[in-house]
């Protein structure tokens, strides 16, 4: 029975041994995996309406990243707070996209419907302004810069203003986090679709 009760508790000890092994090299694997890209966010105030900027440093192909901007009608598969998002008409570069959607911050909810007109400049910007819709003001563009180090810097940058007054304090904290989840959702599909791109790059060589 010693003997017995020895080797079961050298057994227990080897197994775990070789979980904590196990379980290092899953973090370690972890640790050596593309980091997401960090996404800063800063608003303001000005005039009744909110500045904001969004900026997210990303690993992916331009062409990939662009491809992704512009996925228009499939939005609200990615990007939070949209639900619907469609192009009612293109002529080259400009387009016409209708989208509905919300923001949110506590228990306040904000319905969101707008018409807007976009302007492509293929890897480089898309620049929205208001047509119509249930805000006051809406002029926003996306910068896409190539980095020296390979990387790129996504920069969204927009000026809103709901057509509901609203104190200062709640119409920022509103559209900060509206615009800090939906830029991280559509930074978080580039990611993803590169990861993709990459995947089936290996798999071909």
């Amino acid at each position: 029975m010693p003997v017995r009760s020895a080797q079961t508790r050298l057994q227990t000890h080897l197994n775990g041994r070789r979980l904590a092994f196990l379980f290092l090299l899953g973090a370690v694997a972890c640790a050596s995996a593309s980091s997401p890209a960090e996404v800063s966010v800063n608003a303001t105030s000005r005039d009744g309406a909110v500045q904001v900027t969004a900026r997210a440093v990303v690993r992916a192909p331009i062409e990939l990243i662009w491809q992704t901007l512009t996925d228009y009608d499939h939005l609200s598969q990615f990007v939070p707070g949209i639900d619907s998002s469609r192009v009612v008409s293109r002529q080259g570069e400009q387009l016409i996209i209708e989208q509905k959607g919300s923001a949110h911050w506590w228990l306040f909810f904000y319905p969101i419907r707008v018409t807007v007109a976009s302007t492509e400049r293929p890897y480089e910007s898309i620049d929205v302004r208001l047509l119509q819709g249930n805000l006051r003001r809406l002029d926003g563009s996306y910068r896409i810069e190539a980095r020296p180090d390979g990387s790129t810097q996504l920069t969204w940058q927009g000026l809103i203003e709901p057509d509901t007054p609203l104190p200062a304090f709640i119409t920022s904290a509103v559209l900060r986090r509206s615009i800090s989840e939906q830029f991280a959702g559509m930074v978080k599909e580039i990611e993803r679709r590169a990861d993709l791109w990459s995947s089936r790059s290996d798999l071909s060589h």
